[in-house]
């Protein structure tokens, strides 16, 4: 299935049913009176969260969506039938903003997470609704009320513990397949991942988190160069992240230095998150460079960094485990408040 994690979409709830002109007619009633009925409600237009979507492919083509308009009013004092809602289902970490693309209206960051975000209109009043002590016989009856339309923008943030950075081909996709089920594409080539993953790592029964990989960044990134920066909001929920630098090359400080800037350059707390530096493809590393550019990075980074490989395994156990007690530690301070 296309990745996709924005789509624009127009929405119509339904309009309010009329109200009716209507009189008792009956053999031996001399004196009948107004009896036409209320219009009905007409129907919302509701967006939902649900579990096993993680794109927003659905609404490339279907773009429009519209209630149906309630029922109208009858005779013998009878109201409209109301229209039923129209649910939009998206997946869970979507968040919806008006059409100037900066007013978020919901973010529906849990499952069945359901925000009404055009209402229906209210039926129109029949002529039963007006009848007075002084009016006995009126003839008004009103138009139903229209519901609410607009355009809004859904945008995804995929939910995910870890958010996986680092220049490309630092063997983001590879740690990827290596730790999870996920199956990314990997190649020899910058950009080999075009949309973000998402892997779920198990390291027992009870233990389990999910590392989401985004296109590699690039020095500019977050003012458009190479695939940008537009899927860094993808890591913006994440509780740390795991930035892996390329030890096969020359100058992994470089390297590290270079995403930092651009996590910087975009904001939204990322560059605050905290952050787990590893050191990949130690199995391309002579012992000597290991040691060198360990060290060098060590201390540009003012903290310890991972020695691993993707290829061999060597690290990654050490390297999950760490992730996971920095997951750990703040779904506990979630459930602490």
């Amino acid at each position: 299935m296309k990745f996709l994690d924005e789509a624009k979409v127009w929405v119509k709830a339904g309009d309010g049913g009329d109200g009716v002109i209507a009189f008792r007619r009956e053999k031996f009633m001399e004196f009948g009176g107004p009896d036409g009925g209320n219009g009905g409600k007409g129907g919302d237009v509701a967006i939902e969260a649900v579990d096993g979507l993680n794109t927003l492919i659905d609404y490339r083509y279907a773009q429009h969506f519209k209630a149906r308009k309630g029922g109208n009013g009858a005779g013998a004092d009878r109201t409209g039938a109301g229209s039923e809602d129209v649910v939009l289902k998206v997946p869970v970490g979507t968040q919806i903003f008006a059409e100037d693309k900066e007013t978020l209206l919901a973010d529906l960051d849990a499952p069945g997470k359901r925000a009404t975000i055009a209402r229906g209109g209210d039926g129109g009043f029949g002529n039963a609704h007006y009848k007075t002590s002084t009016n006995r016989a009126p003839r008004r009856a009103d138009k139903g009320w229209p519901g609410e339309e607009r355009w809004l923008w859904l945008r995804l943030k995929l939910i995910a513990d870890i958010g996986l950075v680092g220049l490309p081909n630092a063997g983001k996709s590879t740690f990827l397949s290596v730790v999870s089920a996920a199956r990314p594409k990997i190649a020899d080539y910058p950009f080999t991942t075009l949309h973000p993953q998402l892997g779920v790592v198990r390291l027992s029964h009870a233990e389990e988190f999910v590392i989401a990989d985004i296109p590699g960044l690039i020095e500019g990134a977050h003012e458009g160069a190479g695939l940008g920066d537009r899927f860094l909001g993808h890591v913006e929920r994440c509780a740390a992240l795991l930035h892996l630098v390329d030890g096969s090359q020359p100058d992994p400080v470089r390297a590290w230095q270079t995403v930092r800037a651009e996590l910087e350059g975009y904001g939204g707390g990322l560059s605050a998150k905290t952050e787990l530096v590893a050191l990949n493809k130690t199995d391309a590393m002579t012992p000597q460079a290991r040691t060198s550019r360990r060290k060098a990075l060590e201390r540009a980074v003012g903290g310890p960094v991972h020695l691993i490989s993707g290829v061999t395994g060597e690290g990654v156990p050490e390297a999950l485990r760490a992730l996971a007690d920095v997951v750990a530690a703040r779904r506990g301070a979630e459930r602490d408040g």
